[in-house]
């Protein structure tokens, strides 16, 4: 069997007549690809795709696209993609890579809005007098609709669950209360997760006190839920209890595992960790002996760091994805693992920032390389990574048209985080304007000396949206909306506006 990394830089032709595994082959080329490669002129056309760098769709339903993930960033489509560092110390995480060489799918599919279609009279009389005041504005409507914020969450709006003062009025500021009563496209992207969008956005909306919708919403894990379409039996781990298992279920998974359900199964799998009673009557024990696994999915951070890495291990060793099963040659036949994303540490409550899932995923790539002597092949979504920025582009098309009707992508996107090594470094490559705050992680000078904010640093969120808006529309622009100098068409007597 070929070792998963030796024809890293091969093409379709190169592979036909070799003993390949399919996993690779799917890995590399995608599964359209290995379902057809034995029609005559099919791989052909896969592989001219492939080093033209258009992008192609690995699904019927036409439902995901394809980015590509690579180990190096000089091969064929290294400008698709960059990558996630290895390096614990994160200084810099621009020059490294993701590994598979695969083709990474992203979900287009819309989402339902979670906005309520209930409105007080209030809020629709200021919508006919805005309406008014846009239609004499028109220069300045179109500046409007053509900016949009991308935020980061922890250490940008709220630390925990605790509400950063500056982010409510941001809100109030994007959602119309400025002098043209426009909302202002804006979306949060955010490297958290272990539970469902619409949990996430109803926490969100209370904290913030301003209606968040799903539709606006990106977890580090939500464009992983095009997985789906290529693997049925997963391991899921991290977060609290078992959601990630609602999570992987809501996406698509058939089949969903938790490392307890194993636990639950074989309490001696983890010998120093215990289940709750709560934990076992949540736990789903079935047949492990005679199941086999296709993928592990990490969705959040773990919290039993010995299970999951013990049960994670024993699978990325195991034959066939078979748990008490130890692989021949692990490095040739390791099934896939994914993470949601890859930062070391993040702003909490406390007064320094904690070790989050990528100190999770440095320890487990440590003990695969002392086990194998090799590298663990894995990908990493979540900024900075291209595939949650391409997501991120369908998501605001997806947004302007719920809120202006118009399925368009503004050209002006302002990236608002508090981590330089993902809020500002996939800012700053995918084109967006980058704005650093310090109410989180960065603690440094005038701006970050590796991955500098390509806007300006901020003593918080709301000095960067000011900031954004007034470039955009003008030094002038009030961010306030005031009643009393709008032509009082409801008033009686009052005379329209727009006659």
């Amino acid at each position: 069997m070929v070792k998963s990394n030796a024809y890293e830089d091969s093409t379709c032709d190169d592979l036909r007549g070799k003993e390949v595994s399919d996993f690779y082959f799917i890995m590399k080329f995608g599964k359209t690809t290995m379902s057809q490669f034995q029609q005559d002129g099919e791989w052909r056309r896969r592989d001219s795709a492939v080093k033209r760098g258009q992008l192609s769709i690995p699904s019927d339903q036409g439902n995901a696209i394809e980015v590509r993930a690579l180990r190096s960033s000089i091969s064929d489509a290294g400008s698709l993609m960059h990558n996630l560092s290895l390096s614990p110390s994160f200084q810099d995480r621009r020059g490294s890579r993701n590994s598979f060489g695969m083709a990474l799918p992203i979900p287009k599919s819309p989402r339902s809005s979670r906005l309520s279609g209930s409105r007080d009279p209030a809020s629709l009389k200021r919508d006919v007098l805005a309406s008014q005041i846009q239609d004499m504005a028109k220069e300045k409507v179109e500046a409007a609709k053509n900016m949009a914020f991308a935020f980061d969450i922890d250490g940008v709006l709220v630390h925990g669950s605790k509400l950063i003062p500056e982010a409510a009025r941001v809100m109030e500021v994007l959602n119309g209360d400025n002098e043209l009563g426009i909302k202002l496209p804006y979306i949060l992207l955010t490297n958290g997760g272990g539970k469902t969008e619409s949990a996430r956005v109803d926490e969100l909306s209370g904290i913030l006190k301003s209606p968040i919708s799903t539709d606006q919403f990106i977890q580090s894990h939500t464009p992983m839920q095009a997985l789906s379409e290529y693997y049925d039996t997963v391991l899921v781990c991290g977060g609290e209890g078992f959601k990630v298992r609602q999570v992987a279920e809501d996406y698509g998974f058939k089949t969903v595992v938790h490392t307890k359900d194993i636990q639950a199964w074989d309490p001696t799998i983890s010998p120093w960790s215990k289940l709750s009673d709560e934990e076992r009557k949540q736990a789903k024990i079935r047949d492990f002996d005679n199941l086999n696994f296709d993928a592990i999915m990490v969705f959040a951070d773990s919290r039993d760091y010995q299970t999951d890495m013990q049960i994670i291990i024993d699978l990325l060793l195991s034959e066939n994805g078979r748990l008490k099963t130890k692989a021949k040659n692990p490095l040739a036949n390791q099934i896939p693992i994914y993470f949601s994303q890859g930062d070391l540490v993040f702003p909490t409550e406390h007064a320094l920032p904690r070790l989050t899932q990528g100190a999770f995923r440095i320890a487990i790539e440590s003990q695969y390389k002392t086990l194998t002597g090799g590298d663990l092949e894995r990908v990493i979504y979540g900024k900075p990574e291209l595939a949650t920025y391409k997501y991120a582009d369908t998501v605001i098309q997806q947004w302007m048209k719920e809120i202006h009707n118009e399925h368009t992508l503004p050209k002006n996107i302002y990236m608002i985080g508090d981590n330089p090594q993902s809020d500002i470094c996939g800012g700053n490559m995918y084109g967006w304007n980058t704005c650093l705050v310090r109410t989180g992680v960065f603690k440094g000078g005038d701006n970050d000396i590796n991955n500098p904010a390509n806007f300006g640093v901020f003593a918080n969120v709301l000095e960067a949206v000011q900031a954004a808006v007034k470039k955009e529309l003008g030094q002038e622009f009030k961010l306030k909306w005031q009643d009393e100098e709008v032509n009082p068409v409801l008033q009686p007597g009052g005379v329209s506006a727009i006659e």
